[in-house]
């Protein structure tokens, strides 16, 4: 049971949301790209960072991989430490973006309920909007792909509690975009993302 610190309370910013979006000519923003392993998420939000920051906004991306070598060290890959992850992930970004900064989220993150709950993180924070993006791609597609060659280690018993293989992958049953990373090239999975971010999010 975790017990919370009767101690703590909460702190009023003397920077409004309004001066943020202001000084930096658009809203903080979560936009979280989840699908299998070599879905296309890490490229495309690396590429999606820098196409942003060219046009000046304040971007910063959140890997998997980057954010598990620090943050999220101490856990594993089993369905508890897998929710914790995100829980983790789904609270910071949701501060990054309160900042005033576009928040690229880039996780496999399997369960609906773990991608709710990072969804109400961002959207109870004032000016901060939550856009989930789904990288649909098919598990033999991705497979065929394996850049890290995970998916051949997963089915050789190698790696337990891999999402697709061993472990499960729930996608999004109301996705604020869906992009066919199986059928469309980076390029036109680019495009289509970048289009979606500067109507929706950069406003």
């Amino acid at each position: 049971m975790v017990v919370k610190s009767q101690t703590i309370g909460k702190v009023e910013h003397q920077v409004s949301a309004e001066q943020r979006h202001a000084r930096n000519r658009h809203k903080g923003a979560v936009v979280w790209l989840t699908g299998l392993s070599a879905s296309g998420k890490s490229t495309l939000a690396t590429l999606l960072e820098k196409h942003l920051f060219s046009l000046g906004y304040q971007v910063y991306v959140l890997d998997g991989d980057n954010v598990r070598q620090g943050l999220c060290s101490d856990l594993g890959f089993s369905p508890e430490d897998r929710r914790e992850n995100i829980r983790r992930i789904g609270e910071l970004a949701a501060l990054f973006a309160h900042s005033g900064t576009i928040v690229i989220s880039a996780f496999i993150s399997p369960y609906r309920k773990d991608r709710a709950l990072a969804r109400v993180a961002a959207e109870k924070l004032d000016g901060v909007s939550f856009q989930e993006i789904f990288l649909q791609a098919d598990l033999e597609v991705c497979e065929k792909r394996d850049p890290k060659g995970l998916y051949a280690k997963a089915r050789h018993g190698e790696i337990k509690d891999f999402t697709g293989i061993s472990a499960p992958y729930e996608p999004p049953e109301h996705a604020d975009l869906i992009i066919d990373t199986g059928v469309l090239s980076v390029g036109e999975s680019l495009e289509l993302l970048a289009h979606f971010v500067e109507r929706k999010v950069v406003y």
